[in-house]
């Protein structure tokens, strides 16, 4: 994409009887793979998409909840009106909705408050609830060969709810009760009314990167402002630069290390590979360390790689104890603290001595803990003999803890949290020690720390966010203004510390969520593409969020592709950016 000499495309959106429509998301595409820009109409209907591509034709889409998706091609810039209908068809109206409104339907019929955390908990381990792909009628015993598939990627359910669950799923997504439920006041000027006008100022970006078989995990923004993602289903580095008005994409594959399909937990009958994946390593999450190179925590793989930008290199580090290195930081010293989500430990390793650290976490059960000393026992049993039919292949065992995001505060302390067994870890940084801290709320998932020292955690199976203050062990929570309450699972969030916002994964809503804590105060931002899935969050010196689509599998996603996208609320106004950074100074 370059654009050396920006045109634009504006105009006016109406409805058939030539009132504007304010809130309707114009999206322009272009390009292979493609990059789109999205914008909102304003109160007077007015929208206008600028830096685009001269003399390009683009494809043109609008949409809004309650109104006739629009499509066109071969759009040319210049000045275009538009007129869009409202949608009267309730069954439409209702495959509009994100997947989170369909995901509430179902949550009412789980009765028993505990089952109903672990289904959240579990059954949004990759991918939306709710969303299209996850609403087909099926029969008990397809139903149960999904939930025999979620068992062998991670995810585990107790036998008496997947017992309950196809009749659940069945009933609750079934379209003559669903669809009256989700269009209740259809027509009405309260149905689905427009963003908030702040809302409406930002500019939205998304750019393919990968394809159909690919997993955009985690991303991470270089200091030289270009973004970096890893493709754990396909083994590949990716990096996006879309400086100057040009947007450049590059990869590397990632050194196998000698290992199979499915790495350290392939090679075997029982392998827990997709039959899509073409991963040996399966990079996960990946930071930029001081000296401008980046690490890669390879879960597959049970390594740590080092990628130099400069000479496009890897260097591979095994981990030796421990399984499934998952999120990495790095403290003062330039050490790399990691944890190992499989085998409940945290990870230290310090490249500039080769110093390696392995820390057990504690269980909640003596139970636990035997299983997961016997861990590497049943990960060598399965590559002998077939254990597919069994409880273990069928994750109908005991639910074991599972050490998740990590950070590191000002004073160099490392904290985790313990996703499984809803708890925060505390590691001392000299002597190792570790203390254990009950959450007052379910499923913390990927925790930051501000400029003040206050920890921030998502409450991913409890649909809210936390500050946790180090000092007097204070939490203090706010649950998020997704509607229906309790229906969104914010996977992650991160925190732009020249402001101390806090921004949040709607990962189950198309949405990426702002929260000022000076006031209190949430703004919802809807995203363009249906079925977003999102896990991590950067920021880039003019404070646009980037992330990426990482749903699994991919081709549940709008349009079938992974997605990079980066969110301007302030719509790309120099002003309003400045204004921005001298309230942060």
């Amino acid at each position: 994409m370059r654009v050396a000499t920006a045109a634009e495309l504006s105009g006016v959106v109406r409805d058939p009887q030539g009132a504007p429509v304010p809130g309707v998301m114009v999206s322009v595409a272009t390009g292979q793979p493609s990059w789109t820009r999205t914008v909102f109409s304003g109160e007077g209907g007015a929208y206008r998409v600028r830096e685009l591509p001269e003399a390009t034709a683009f494809e043109l889409r609008l949409r809004r909840i309650g109104w006739k998706d629009q499509s066109r091609a071969e759009v040319a810039p210049g000045r275009r009106d538009w007129v869009i209908e409202p949608e009267t068809d309730a069954t439409a109206v209702a495959a509009q909705l994100p997947a989170n409104r369909w995901y509430h339907l179902l949550l009412q019929r789980i009765q028993d408050p505990q089952q109903r955390e672990v289904f959240v908990r579990q059954c949004t381990y990759c991918h939306q609830q709710g969303s299209w792909a996850t609403r087909r009628q099926r029969s008990p015993e397809e139903w149960q060969k999904i939930f025999l598939l979620m068992g062998r990627m991670g995810a585990f359910l107790p036998n008496e709810l997947k017992a309950e669950l196809p009749e659940h799923f069945n009933a609750a997504y079934a379209s003559e009760t669903a669809v009256p439920a989700l269009t209740q006041g259809l027509g009405s000027p309260g149905f689905e009314p427009p963003p908030p006008a702040e809302v409406r100022r930002a500019v939205v970006d998304e750019w393919q990167l990968g394809h159909q078989a690919s997993m955009q995990h985690d991303i991470v923004m270089h200091p030289d402002g270009r973004v970096y993602s890893v493709d754990m289903a396909q083994d590949q580095l990716y990096r996006l630069d879309v400086r100057d008005g040009k947007a450049v994409r590059e990869s590397w594959k990632l050194p196998d290390a000698g290992l199979p399909l499915g790495g350290m937990f392939g090679g075997g009958r029982d392998a827990k590979t997709p039959s899509n994946a073409g991963s040996h390593v399966g990079p996960h999450s990946l930071q930029v360390a001081p000296d401008g190179t980046l690490w890669i925590t390879l879960a597959l793989g049970n390594r740590l790689a080092r990628f130099d930008p400069a000479s496009e290199q890897f260097t591979l580090v095994e981990t030796h104890e421990g399984w499934y290195p998952h999120t990495l930081r790095f403290d003062p010293r330039g050490r790399i603290w990691y944890t190992l989500a499989a085998s409940n430990h945290v990870g230290m390793y310090d490249p500039a001595t080769g110093q390696h650290e392995r820390i057990r976490l504690p269980a909640r059960s003596f139970g636990q803990a035997v299983a997961l000393r016997m861990l590497p026992f049943w990960i060598w049993l399965s590559k002998h003999v077939d254990l597919r039919g069994n409880a273990a292949g069928a994750g109908e065992g005991m639910t074991l803890p599972v050490p998740y995001g990590i950070d590191v505060g000002p004073d160099g302390v490392i904290w985790l949290t313990q996703l499984n067994e809803h708890r925060l870890g505390r590691v001392d940084p000299d002597t190792f020690e570790v203390e254990m801290i009950d959450t007052p709320f379910t499923g913390p998932r990927r925790l930051r720390f501000d400029s003040q020292g206050q920890l921030w955690i998502p409450g991913f199976s409890a649909g809210l966010i936390a500050r946790f203050d180090p000092e007097t062990r204070a939490f203090q929570s706010w649950e998020l203004p997704i509607e229906p309450q309790g229906s969104d699972v914010p996977y992650a969030l991160n925190v732009d510390r020249r402001t101390d916002t806090v921004w949040i994964c709607g990962t189950n809503s198309d949405t990426l969520i702002r929260f000022e804590p000076a006031s209190e105060t949430f703004t919802v931002y809807p995203l363009p593409t249906r079925v977003t899935y999102t896990r991590e969050l950067d920021f880039d010196a003019q404070g646009r969020v980037w992330t990426s689509n990482s749903n699994a599998p991919t081709w549940q996603i709008e349009g079938g592709f992974p997605r990079v996208l980066r969110l301007d609320p302030h719509g790309g106004d120099p002003a309003a950016r400045i204004a921005r950074k001298e309230s942060s100074e």
